[in-house]
């Protein structure tokens, strides 16, 4: 059977990661809090906002940014802010 948590991305109980994604405290955190369907969708915000912001993930102050924009989007209010100006595909100007 698999592990639930009450994931606070979907703001119900789901089914929770197998293990802790990120190193540390914050890894751990998220192991309890977030469900693996929480989890994917972060992934696919931080592919959004590693292209929008062109960070280099080997740059400190990247994973930093990166940091910031996860603990928004997991834990924060909302579902995290977006890159000043960025428009999803298909969007009008």
């Amino acid at each position: 059977m698999a592990r639930t948590v009450h994931c606070t991305v979907l703001r119900r109980e789901a089914e929770g990661l197998e293990r802790p994604p990120y190193p540390g405290e914050l890894g751990q955190r998220i192991y309890e809090r977030v469900s693996a369907e929480g989890w994917r969708q972060w992934l696919e915000r931080l592919t959004m906002i590693i292209n929008e912001y062109g960070l280099n993930t080997a740059d400190p102050k990247a994973l930093e940014l990166i940091e910031r924009h996860m603990e928004e989007f997991l834990f924060g209010e909302g579902a995290g802010t977006l890159p000043q100006g960025f428009r999803p595909p298909g969007a009008k100007k």
